[in-house]
């Protein structure tokens, strides 16, 4: 870890997310450091000589905090609503309203682009004071947001977070001179940059193993394991040729009932030991069983014993906001008890006498029945998202002897243990990389290190 100096004298605040800054800084209220903060405008459909790019929360990058452009908006925007609106290049995007359980509302980034531009109804645009850079305070709410500062201004309601901006604004931000605001700024751009270069090519690692994982798997569960074996057509053209005494048929076969399960209103915590508690949809994700995913049934509503969830359950998601999510399936290895499944989930029941389990959980990974899981969904993008029982029993399978389905699942059972564990390596650098790289921010913006001599790194004679 680079090891920075530290400002020659600091003075206290009594602010919790500045506690002391360097001496010659001074500390006050946010909305001093803005001239304005106007909520936008989402205009009305597109194909008119009024069209305009109209930014929205997802256009959002929370890693650079700048905007993407790669899935933007037109809207209609007319003469007279645009007028006072037009971002500008360093003008400020907060987020007002959104979020989600995993995600606060709040985040902040800078608009940095040349082309015209409206900013959504749920964002209010920020303009800069003259003495106030831009840059800098964008760092400045990344710091808040991640010490959650923006919470104590959020309202929750109907399951969409909406931020008082004006409460927020009052929360106090500290304020050193123009100049070491610039540098500040300079150096977190270079430095951030770097850290960021680094994640990328971990998360690229990352995909490159995800995409070993499922070629192997494909190869072994429509292939099999030994190289010189006779092979036949299998009949369908995107699958090729399978191995000879292999059968080929529709996936109503190898199940013998689905059961769905229950969603009734639950409460936003983890079950203690004695209460019962109903598994969320993502609970399988990527093939894996997460009992932690789970809400708390109020004690007020009877449970469902019969959805109990119990050791060698096969569970698969039947409805998620995310696509790529939806026919996730995993064995449940263990599970605590008193935990059942949503109306999202589907239990699976087997013909016992024709497909292994652990095979069948391969088999749904592999990429011949990802292409047909995604085929069958129906509804738009969002919650409206599934995969009804009819089209799972549709899926064209390719079954061999149940000896042969043992050998094949011992075997990608090694290969891919030893695959996730290389995940799980990489996946630990790149959280160390954001501690890193948000503590960097924390440390600047709050002057506990000293970066004013900090060049321009164009002209820098390689990494600081």
């Amino acid at each position: 870890m680079i090891q920075y100096s530290a400002y020659p004298e600091y003075k206290p605040t009594g602010c919790d997310w500045f506690p002391e800054i360097p001496s010659h800084w001074a500390i006050d209220r946010a909305k001093w450091s803005v001239t304005s903060c106007q909520n936008g405008i989402w205009g009305s459909e597109p194909g008119g000589d009024d069209d305009l790019v109209c930014i929205r929360v997802a256009d959002f990058d929370r890693q650079s905090l700048r905007i993407s452009t790669e899935k933007l908006t037109m809207r209609n925007i007319s003469e007279k609503d645009r007028r006072n609106r037009l971002l500008e290049a360093g003008n400020l995007l907060l987020e007002k309203s959104g979020g989600g359980e995993q995600q606060l509302v709040g985040a902040v980034v800078e608009f940095n682009q040349p082309f015209p531009a409206v900013n959504s109804n749920f964002i209010a645009r920020m303009v800069a004071s003259k003495d106030a850079n831009s840059r800098y305070l964008v760092y400045v709410h990344s710091h808040l947001y991640a010490g959650r500062v923006n919470y104590r201004s959020i309202k929750q309601t109907t399951g969409i977070q909406n931020l008082d901006s004006q409460a927020y604004l009052n929360e106090s931000i500290a304020y050193p001179p123009f100049d070491e605001q610039q540098a500040i700024a300079c150096f977190l751009d270079f430095k951030t940059a770097q850290i960021d270069t680094l994640i990328a090519k971990k998360k690229a690692l990352l995909d490159k193993l995800a995409e070993k994982r499922t070629a192997l798997i494909s190869h072994a569960v429509t292939k099999g394991l030994a190289p010189s074996q006779s092979m036949k057509d299998s009949g369908v053209a995107w699958l090729g040729e399978i191995p000879n005494h292999w059968r080929r048929m529709l996936m109503v076969r190898v199940i013998s009932k689905f059961e769905q399960g229950w969603s009734p209103s639950c409460d936003e915590r983890e079950a203690l030991p004695d209460e019962w508690g109903v598994l969320k949809s993502g609970c399988v994700n990527y093939g894996v069983f997460r009992e932690q995913e789970h809400k708390t049934l109020p004690s007020s509503i009877e449970p469902k014993p019969s959805l109990e969830v119990k050791s060698g359950d096969i569970l698969m998601c039947r409805a998620s906001g995310s696509k790529h999510l939806i026919g996730s399936v995993a064995m449940v290895r263990r599970c605590r008890p008193q935990l059942i499944f949503s109306d999202k989930t589907y239990r699976i029941l087997l013909v016992g006498d024709l497909i292994d389990s652990d095979f069948f959980v391969f088999l749904m990974r592999s990429k011949y029945l990802r292409e047909q899981i995604e085929l069958s969904i129906s509804g738009a993008d969002g919650l409206a998202n599934n995969i009804p029982q009819s089209s799972v029993k549709s899926y064209q399978v390719v079954i061999p002897p149940l000896d042969e389905q043992v050998e094949i699942s011992n075997f990608l059972k090694i290969k891919v243990d030893d695959i996730e564990v290389q995940e799980i390596k990489v996946s630990e650098v790149i959280g160390m990389l954001q501690e890193y790289r948000a503590a960097l921010i924390s440390n600047a913006v709050t002057g506990k290190i000293d970066v004013r001599d900090f060049h321009d790194p164009s002209s820098a004679q390689g990494m600081a």
